[in-house]
């Protein structure tokens, strides 16, 4: 929760190796270690003089403030998706177990009644089998820790260099543009991916948190474990978070365009767009089961909602 999503390529490998899955795609691909500092309101701010001279450092700090424990707090959001042609609307409730999730439209409208009677009978069938959401939460756990390996090798996987300041979300940003360090040693065939980057990252000048992530595949490069496949050149990424009320950041766009091969032999293709909005906070204690009880609450298609608990 809170952290920016950079796991879109090591979730490309997940969907290709349906050959063999993708919250998103190099998860996005982008960006964690505790903050020693004090929070961004009283950190002393870097000048554009001092980034110039070392932005590597810039953005070690940002990716230890993406990274720090406790960072962040759970919500409900909606999550508008474009991907393949087809395009969904889910009400996303964030909990101490995981996400749980509602489908609400498809292509821009509302459910019929049918559709909506299935997204009832599946949620109460959660409620009944919390194995089902310990199984999910252990999964978006793994895909944290690779998102989370990735942002730490962010400042040594590339060479930067600041390009000037400009408007972001929250505020004033410094503008680094990217390129593939040539004497990285990527720990694993997720990470070699960088090898094949470029391109621009915007950080919030008073936070020191990412707000912009844009990236090119400059060349074909491989990804995932082994021999699961190859993403070709001109493939492009683009990551956007802001904080979204109370200090509180979340990744609010993030735009794939994608294309390869699974197994050498598949071609794949990755065209997906992600707008979140309409951010609210929850209870931190929350379960799972809270944030089912809400999402069987709400009324979202007409009708009356039971949960299997009522009947």
């Amino acid at each position: 929760m809170g952290h920016l999503n950079i796991s879109s390529i090591s979730d490309v490998s997940h969907k290709a190796s349906g050959a063999s899955r993708a919250r998103s795609i190099l998860s996005t691909l982008l960006l964690s270690i505790s903050v020693f500092s004090l929070p961004g309101i009283l950190r002393a701010q870097a000048t554009p003089e001092s980034v110039a001279a070392d932005p590597t450092a810039l953005v070690r700090r940002t990716s230890k403030n993406e990274l720090a424990p406790g960072v962040g707090r759970p919500v409900r959001f909606k999550l508008h998706k474009m991907d393949d042609g087809k395009i969904t609307t889910k009400e996303i409730v964030e909990t101490k177990d995981g996400d749980v999730a509602r489908l609400i439209a498809i292509n821009d409208k509302p459910l019929p009644p049918d559709a909506q009677q299935s997204e009832i009978d599946r949620l109460n069938n959660l409620l009944a089998h919390p194995e089902v959401q310990e199984h999910r939460h252990k999964k978006e756990q793994e895909d944290s820790n690779r998102e989370n390996e990735m942002i730490r090798l962010l400042p040594d996987g590339f060479l930067y260099h600041f390009e000037g300041m400009v408007d972001g979300p929250n505020g004033p940003a410094y503008r680094l543009s990217f390129k593939p360090n040539p004497s990285f040693q990527p720990p694993d065939r997720e990470a070699e991916v960088y090898h094949g980057m470029a391109g621009e990252l915007c950080i919030d000048q008073r936070e020191e948190r990412v707000v912009k992530l844009e990236a090119h595949l400059i060349e074909d490069v491989n990804f995932g474990w082994g021999i699961l496949g190859r993403l070709y050149k001109g493939g492009s990424i683009l990551v956007e978070q802001k904080d979204v009320g109370e200090g509180h950041w979340e990744g609010t766009h993030m735009k794939l365009n994608l294309h390869g091969k699974a197994l050498m032999i598949k071609p794949l293709s990755f065209e997906t767009t992600e707008d979140s909005t309409d951010f609210e906070p929850v209870p931190h204690e929350w379960s799972y089961k809270d944030a089912v009880h809400l999402l069987l609450s709400d009324n979202f298609g007409g009708g009356e909602t039971q949960t299997a608990e009522q009947k």
